[in-house]
């Protein structure tokens, strides 16, 4: 079961490597913010996921992110 808190720190302080993207089991999009980090827009992105997922309810996160394991 993935944690939003967990989430929220990892695109805060990871984000521009896409690691909070492999955290929620998006590896395709953590691929491509791997290969696009020297560009600094996938850092940008993060910041924006951050924001999304601090003002996100744990509902909403749970039903986007933990839908298939059973929460």
């Amino acid at each position: 079961m993935k944690s939003k808190s967990t989430a929220t720190l990892l695109a805060f302080f990871l984000g521009g490597l896409g690691i909070h993207r492999f955290y929620l089991g998006q590896n395709g999009m953590g691929i491509l913010y791997l290969v696009f980090c020297w560009t600094f827009i996938p850092a940008l992105i993060a910041f924006f996921d951050f924001f999304v997922f601090i003002f996100m309810s744990e509902s909403r996160f749970n039903n986007k992110y933990n839908f298939n394991t059973g929460f």
